[in-house]
C-alpha cells in the first residue's frame, strides 16, 4: 500500500522537494523517480499476483479459508495399549463427528505435545493412560489451552499425567477408584450449552470416582449411587481456554452410543474460542442426494442402502479429510478423465493415465476392440491442473497397469503384457507388440497388477488368482497369487514369491526393499526372500517368503454407509503398497510410510513401517485421505515427480466385483452386472504438504548423460529411478567412472540411507560393469559392502559376482557379523549361491550360533537354506563345536522333508528323491464316482513312482532302471474318506496300507539313485505323454478327492534314535466310532460367485456316521464348521472377533468356544475337505457355516439331526 500512495503522487510534490537540484537537473530527477515508482508498481502487481495465483492453486483448502469457514480440526492422544483400547474406539467417534464438520487426528505419541505441533488444531482430546509427562510438553500444554484453546479430557485422561499438579487442576479433578454398572447419569444443568439436544442414555461402564476436585468445576451431569452423587460431566475455564470432561467412555459399549457421541461433539463446540466457532458456523457441507435403487445388500442392513447420486470434484473434495498441514488439489477430473485404473509419468514428468470403461466386464475376444485407453495428462501453464489430454493408445481391452521401459510403456492386459512405443514424437504409440502371453482373464480383478521398473533393471509386478499359464524359455509355467519379475524385453519371467487371495499392491522402499497388499485381511506384506530361498522350511519354521505385518484389522473409515462383501470393516479391498520415497513430506514419511488404497472404505491408509531385525512391524498409520462420499474409491496412490503425493480416484459407488449378490447375474468378467457401475467420472488428485519446498520440474533425456548422473542425486525416487532406467537403456559406458564415484560417497542421510550409492551400485549392474571384468567396479562393489549406510552394504553384497572371489570378500567384510541383520541376510544368501563348500558350511553353523540370528525367522531360513547346499561343512562344525536351538531345528530339517499334496497348489521346488526314503500319505474321499485315477506321481517311465487306483484297487509302482516293481492291494476300498500309505524304505522296500492295517510288502532294487526327470510332482493326474510312470491311459486323471491335509515325506537315511523318531508318523486316520444305522455321505458344495452353500438344509439322524464332503469351486477361501444349537450368532460373533487377531489364518477362521463342534481347516479356490463325524445324540438344529470374516452372515445353513 505504500507503494501504491507513493505512486500516485502528483508532478508538483515531486518537484517541490527538490528544489535545491538547479532547473537543468529538475526534468532528469522527476524522470528517475517516475521510474522508480513505476517498477514499485510493477514489483507489487507482481507480488499481487503471484499470491493469487497460489490461491489458485491452493484449491479447495485455501478457497475455504479464504471464504472464512472451516471444519474444526482437533487432535486426539491415544496410547498404545489394550486396556482403554483408544485405538480402536477412535474411529468410532471420528466417524460421526466427520458428518458434523469436526476432523479429528489420532496420535498416541506424547511428543506431539509440543508448541509447534499443537497450534495447528482448535482442541485436543485426550483418551489415554500416561502416567507423566515432561516439563515441556507441559508447558505447550499449558500454553495450548490458556491461550484460549479447547482441552477435551474423556474418562480415563482424569488419571493421565500424575506428576502435573496444573493438569490436575486444568481437568478438574482426578479419578480415584471405580467398580462396573449400567447407569444413566442425569443432566442437572440442562440450560447449559453442551447439553442442548442431549438425552440422557443408558450404558455400561466404569462407575469412576474422583478425588482432588476443582471448586470452579461447572458440574453438567451426576451418577447417583444411592445417597452418592458423583460428578460425572463437567465444564470449566483455564485462562483464555475452556475445558470439557466427561467420566463416560470405558470401552465401546459407551464409545458406539449416539448419546456419547452428541455429548463429546456438544464439549467440543463449546470449548473451541470464538473465532473458529465463527468459522464452523459458517461452514455449508454438501448434502449427498440418495434415491432408491437394487444396491446389493451384503450386510443385510434395514433399512437397506441407497444409491448415491454422484458429488462434482469441488463438492467431493469438501466431504475428504486430509491431515492437517496437507491440501487436496485436483489435477484433473471428468470429462477429462474417466475410470483411471493406474498412472505413470515419463522421463519428462508427464503422467500417463490408462482410462478402462470396459471393466470389470466388457472383455474382449479380439486384440485391438477395446473402448480402453492411455491418456497423457499435462499442465502446460503450471497452474497444477492438467490441461493438455493426448491419446496415447487406444482400443485396449482392460488394461490393469503400466511402466515404462525401453523408450516405450510396458501394459498389464490379460490375456497379454504389450509393449507400446511412440517412434515419431507425435505422442501416439505406433508400435504395439505382445511380449508375454498367459495372464488369466477369467475374473478382471484377480488378474496381473502393480507394474514397476525394478532397481535390479527388471519389471516387477503381482498377481491374482486368475493366474497365469504360458511358456517361458519354452518350458510350461503356471503360477497364482504372488510376486513375479522379468526382462524388460518380456524375457525371463520369474514367479518368486507366493501371497494370498486376490493380491493387487505392490512397492519399493529407498533401499530396495519390497513390500505388498492383498485382499481380504491382508493389506500390508513384507517380500522377505525369492522362493529358492526356501524351497524347503527350516523345522518349526513357517516356510514363508512373504510375511504378513498388517498390525490390526479395522479401517478407520468416514463413510456412514460402508457397503463391503467380507472382512465387514477391515481391509477387503487394499490396492498399492507405494512408500514415501521423497523429501517433500515431513521427516516421519520418508521412507517408512505407505499407502494402501481401499475404495470400498473409501480412504488412503497410512500403514507406518519399521525395521525390526531382517524384516518389519507395522503400526497403525490412519488415513493419509478418507471420505464420506460414497463414490470416492482410490485405487492408486503414489509419490509423483513433484513430490506429492498422486491419489488415482475411480470415482465409481459400486466397488464390489464378486460374489454376486442375490437377484444379479454374472458376466464375463466374473463381476456380478450392475447398471449402476460408472464409466462417466474419474479423478486425479495430488496431495500437497503446505510446507514443501518449491519444485522445480524436471525434464531427463538419454542424449543429455549429464543431466542424468545428477538426477541420481535426486531427492525423489522417481527421479532417480527414471535416470538409472534411461542410463541403463542407453548404454552409456561413459558415465562408470562418475557411478563409481557416487558409490564411494561415504554419505549418509538423515535417515541412514545414501540413496545415490544404492541406485548408481544397481547402475553399474545394468551396464554390465560388475560382471567381473572391471577390477576398478570390483573392488569398488567390495569397499561398499563396508559402506557407512547398510542400505548401501546390503545392496552391494546383492550384486557381489558370485564367483572364486565371493567368499573372501564376505570373509573380509565379515558380512555375515554385520550388525544389520538385513545386510546378514544378504551375505548368507550370497553364501547360499555358491558352490558347495566344507567351509561355508562351517560358517553357516557359526552363524546359527548367534541368538539374534537364531530368533530372527528370516535369518534362520536362509540359514537352513545355505546349509542345504553346504551340508556337509555344517555337520562337520556341529560334530565338534557346541549347539544351539537353531543347529537343532535345521537338524531336523534336514533329517526330515515335509510337502503338502494340495492338489491345487503342487509344490513350487519337488524334493530330490535320490538316496532319500519315501513316505506319502494320502487322505482319499469317493466322489460321485468309483475312485480311480492317479493320486500322485513323480519322474518318468525309466526312473519314477507313482500311487493310483485302478480297478478298485489301490496300486504302489516304482520305476527304477525301466524295471516296475509294483505294490496292489486286494483290500477292498472304504466308502468314507481313508488313508493310503506307502513307502519306499531303506534297501528298497515297498509297504503299502489303508487306514493303518498291516501294509503289505514289496522289494524294489533299491532307494532311488539318481534324481528325476522331469522332477515336478503330479497331483490327482501322470505325464500326458508315452514317458509317464504307469501303463494307464494318458488321461488317468483322479476321480476322487484328495484331502489337503495329504503329505509327502523324504527322509535322509539315518542310524539308531533318529532313525526310528523318523518312522513313526501314524498310518491312520483320526478315529471316528462306527455310528449308528447306515452310514451317510453328505455332498456340500459353495456355490461360485455367490457366497452361499448349495444346501440350506440337511438331515441326519442322531448317531448317525457321518461324512461331510465339502468342495470349495469359488475364487476365494472357505471352511465349514458345525455348530451347537442356537449358537450361529454367538459363532460368528466369535469369528468377526478372531478375524483381528494376529494368528486368525493361522487359526483357519475357527474360533476356540465350545459351541464350534467340528470344522475343517481352510479350504482354497478349487480345493476341499472331508469331516467325519457322528451326528449329536440330541435331535435338533445345528447350524453350520463358514467363519471367514463376513461370511457367516450369508453362508449358513442347518444341519437337522432326527
Amino acid at each position: 500500500m505504500v507503494r501504491l500512495e507513493t505512486a500516485s503522487m502528483d508532478y508538483s510534490q515531486v518537484i517541490s522537494r527538490r528544489e535545491k537540484y538547479v532547473q537543468k537537473y529538475r526534468f532528469t530527477a522527476f524522470f528517475i523517480l517516475l521510474t522508480k515508482t513505476m517498477k514499485r508498481i510493477l514489483l507489487t502487481l507482481t507480488v499481487l499476483g503471484l499470491l493469487l495465483n497460489c490461491s489458485k492453486k491452493a484449491g479447495s483448502g485455501q478457497k475455504t479459508q479464504l471464504s472464512g469457514s472451516r471444519r474444526l480440526e482437533i487432535l486426539f492422544l491415544g496410547h498404545d495399549s489394550k486396556h482403554h483400547n483408544s485405538e480402536k474406539f477412535f474411529p468410532m467417534l471420528a466417524l460421526p463427528l466427520f458428518q458434523k464438520g469436526i476432523n479429528l487426528t489420532y496420535t498416541s505419541d506424547l511428543n506431539s505435545l509440543n508448541t509447534e505441533t499443537l497450534a495447528k488444531y482448535d482442541g485436543l482430546i485426550i483418551y489415554a493412560n500416561h502416567n507423566t509427562i515432561s516439563a515441556s510438553q507441559e508447558a505447550a500444554l499449558k500454553d495450548f489451552v490458556e491461550e484460549g484453546k479447547a482441552l477435551i479430557p474423556l474418562h480415563a485422561a482424569s488419571f493421565c499425567f500424575q506428576n502435573s499438579e496444573w493438569y490436575i487442576k486444568t481437568v478438574g479433578g482426578q479419578f480415584y477408584t471405580h467398580k462396573y454398572g449400567t447407569f444413566t447419569a442425569p443432566i442437572v444443568k440442562k440450560e447449559h450449552p453442551v447439553m442442548t439436544g442431549l438425552q440422557e442414555f443408558e450404558t455400561w461402564d466404569e462407575t469412576y470416582v474422583h478425588r482432588k476436585l476443582n471448586p470452579d468445576i461447572t458440574i453438567l451431569q451426576e451418577r447417583i449411587e444411592g445417597d452418592h452423587h458423583e460428578p460425572w460431566t463437567w465444564v470449566r475455564t483455564q485462562g483464555k481456554g475452556k475445558v470439557f470432561y466427561t467420566a463416560y467412555g470405558h470401552d465401546e459399549r459407551t464409545w458406539k452410543q449416539t448419546g456419547f457421541h452428541q455429548l463429546v461433539m456438544n464439549g467440543i463446540l463449546w470449548a473451541v474460542d470464538e473465532k473458529s466457532k465463527a468459522q464452523y458456523s459458517r461452514l455449508q457441507l454438501p448434502k449427498p442426494v440418495f434415491q432408491d435403487a437394487d444396491v446389493p445388500n451384503y450386510e443385510k442392513r434395514d433399512p437397506a442402502p441407497q444409491f448415491q447420486l454422484p458429488l462434482s470434484p469441488e463438492q467431493s473434495q469438501k466431504l475428504i479429510q486430509v491431515p492437517v498441514d496437507f491440501e487436496l488439489r485436483l489435477f484433473a477430473s471428468e470429462p477429462d478423465v474417466v475410470n483411471p485404473i493406474a498412472m505413470a509419468w515419463d522421463e519428462k514428468g508427464r503422467l500417463f493415465v490408462i482410462e478402462t470403461e470396459d471393466y470389470p466386464n466388457e472383455i474382449r475376444t479380439q486384440d485391438g476392440g477395446g473402448k480402453d485407453r492411455i491418456k497423457i495428462c499435462e499442465d502446460t501453464d503450471r497452474d497444477g491442473k492438467a490441461d493438455k489430454f493426448t491419446v496415447f493408445a487406444e482400443n485396449l481391452n482392460i488394461p490393469t497397469s503400466l511402466t515404462f521401459a525401453n523408450g516405450g510403456l510396458i501394459v498389464a492386459q490379460a490375456p497379454h503384457f504389450i509393449f507400446l512405443k511412440d517412434t515419431n514424437g507425435d505422442d501416439k504409440a505406433d508400435i504395439r507388440e505382445n511380449i508375454i502371453s498367459g495372464w488369466g482373464k477369467s475374473d478382471t480383478h484377480a488378474g496381473p497388477s502393480s507394474l514397476k521398473y525394478g532397481l535390479d533393471n527388471k519389471v516387477w509386478g503381482v498377481l491374482g488368482y486368475a493366474g497365469f499359464r504360458g511358456t517361458i524359455n519354452d518350458k510350461p509355467v503356471s503360477f497364482s497369487q504372488g510376486i513375479y519379475r522379468f526382462d524388460t524385453d518380456g524375457k525371463n519371467l520369474e514367479y518368486i514369491g507366493r501371497t494370498s487371495n486376490n493380491t493387487w499392491g505392490l512397492g519399493f522402499s529407498e533401499d530396495f526393499e519390497v513390500f505388498i497388499s492383498t485382499a481380504n485381511g491382508n493389506y500390508s506384506g513384507h517380500f522377505a526372500m525369492p522362493l529358492k530361498y526356501a524351497k524347503r522350511s527350516v523345522a518349526e519354521g513357517s516356510g514363508n517368503t512373504v510375511y504378513k505385518l498388517d498390525s490390526h484389522y479395522e479401517m478407520s473409515y468416514l463413510t456412514p454407509a460402508l457397503r463391503q462383501v467380507d472382512f465387514h470393516g477391515g481391509f477387503t479391498a487394499a490396492a498399492g503398497h507405494n512408500l514415501y520415497t521423497a523429501r517433500s513430506f515431513p521427516k516421519s514419511y520418508w521412507n517408512s510410510t505407505a499407502f494402501v488404497c481401499e475404495p470400498t472404505g473409501r480412504l488412503l491408509y497410512q500403514a507406518r513401517l519399521k525395521p525390526k531385525g531382517a524384516g518389519y512391524t507395522e503400526k497403525n498409520g490412519f488415513n493419509l485421505l478418507a471420505s464420506s462420499d460414497e463414490w470416492f474409491a482410490p485405487v492408486q496412490a503414489e509419490v509423483g515427480p513433484d513430490g506429492a503425493v498422486w491419489v488415482a480416484d475411480w470415482y465409481n459407488f459400486i466397488i464390489q466385483h464378486n460374489p454376486t449378490p442375490r437377484g444379479f447375474e454374472n458376466g464375463k468378467g466374473n463381476a456380478y452386472i450392475n447398471p449402476l457401475r460408472d464409466n462417466k467420472h474419474g479423478r486425479i488428485y495430488r496431495v500437497v504438504y503446505k510446507n514443501a519446498p518449491l519444485y522445480n520440474p524436471l525434464k531427463l533425456d538419454k542424449q543429455d548423460p549429464k543431466s542424468l548422473l545428477a538426477a541420481l542425486k535426486n531427492d525423489n525416487m522417481f527421479w532417480r529411478t527414471t535416470a538409472q532406467r534411461l542410463i541403463v537403456e542407453s548404454q552409456n559406458k561413459e558415465l562408470i567412472p562418475g557411478l563409481l564415484d557416487l558409490v564411494n560417497d561415504q554419505a549418509v542421510d538423515e535417515i541412514g540411507l545414501n540413496v545415490s550409492a544404492v541406485h548408481a551400485l544397481w547402475t553399474l549392474q545394468g551396464l554390465g560393469a560388475l560382471e567381473g571384468e572391471n577390477e576398478e567396479a570390483y573392488h569398488t562393489i567390495v569397499r561398499a559392502m563396508r559402506h557407512p549406510s547398510s542400505s548401501v552394504r546390503k545392496n552391494a553384497i546383492k550384486l557381489l559376482p558370485r564367483n572364486e572371489k565371493t567368499l573372501s570378500a564376505l570373509k573380509w567384510t565379515r558380512s555375515v557379523e554385520d550388525p544389520d541383520l538385513k545386510v546378514r541376510l544378504a551375505a548368507i544368501q550370497a553364501l547360499t549361491d555358491l558352490p558347495e563348500s566344507e567351509e561355508i558350511g562351517r560358517i553357516l553353523y557359526l552363524a546359527g550360533q548367534d541368538s539374534q540370528n537364531a530368533a530372527d525367522e528370516y535369518v534362520a531360513q536362509a540359514i537352513f537354506s545355505g546349509v542345504i547346499k553346504h551340508e556337509k561343512g555344517f555337520k562337520n562344525a556341529a560334530a565338534n563345536l557346541k549347539d544351539s536351538t537353531l543347529t537343532a531345528r535345521i537338524e531336523r530339517g534336514l533329517l526330515k522333508e515335509t510337502y503338502v499334496l494340495n492338489l491345487w497348489s503342487p509344490p513350487i521346488y519337488p524334493p530330490d528323491v535320490t538316496g532319500k526314503e519315501i513316505r506319502i500319505n494320502a487322505l482319499v474321499t469317493k466322489a460321485d464316482q468309483s475312485l480311480s485315477g492317479v493320486i500322485v506321481s513323480q519322474g518318468n517311465k525309466e526312473n519314477g513312482y507313482s500311487l493310483f487306483i485302478e480297478n478298485s484297487k489301490i496300486n504302489w509302482l516304482i520305476k527304477q532302471d525301466g524295471k516296475a516293481y509294483i505294490l496292489t492291494s486286494e483290500q477292498k476300498l472304504p466308502e468314507d474318506r481313508f488313508l493310503i500309505a506307502s513307502t519306499l524304505k531303506e534297501n528298497g522296500l515297498m509297504t503299502l496300507s489303508v487306514n493303518g492295517e498291516t501294509p503289505i510288502t514289496a522289494q524294489a532294487k533299491e532307494l532311488f539313485s539318481r534324481s528325476f526327470s522331469p522332477d515336478d510332482i503330479r497331483l490327482g493326474r501322470d505325464l500326458r505323454d508315452d514317458n509317464r510312470v504307469g501303463n494307464y491311459s494318458s488321461n488317468f486323471n483322479l476321480k476322487g478327492w484328495l484331502d489337503i491335509k495329504s503329505t509327502m515325506e523324504v527322509n535322509k537315511v539315518v542310524e539308531g534314535e533318529k532313525k526310528l523318531a523318523l518312522s513313526l508318523s501314524s498310518d491312520k486316520t483320526p478315529s471316528v466310532k462306527k455310528g449308528v444305522g447306515q452310514p451317510v455321505i453328505i455332498n456340500l458344495k459353495v456355490i461360485e460367485h455367490e457366497m452361499k452353500f448349495d444346501k440350506n438344509t440337511f438331515t441326519v439322524k442322531a448317531g448317525q456316521k457321518v461324512t461331510l464332503r465339502f468342495t470349495n469351486p469359488d475364487f476365494m477361501q472357505h471352511n465349514l464348521l458345525i455348530a451347537s444349537p442356537g449358537s450361529l450368532e454367538k459363532v460368528g460373533a466369535a469369528a468377526d472377533l478372531l478375524a483381528r487377531e494376529a494368528n486368525a489364518i493361522a487359526m483357519n477362521y475357527v474360533p476356540k468356544i465350545p459351541e464350534v463342534l467340528y470344522a475343517t481347516e481352510l479350504v482354497s479356490p478349487e480345493g476341499n475337505a472331508t469331516l467325519e463325524l457322528i451326528a449329536p445324540e440330541k435331535p435338533g438344529d445345528y447350524p453350520f457355516l463358514c467363519t471367514v470374516p463376513g461370511h457367516w452372515r450369508i453362508m449358513n445353513g442347518m444341519m437337522k439331526v432326527q
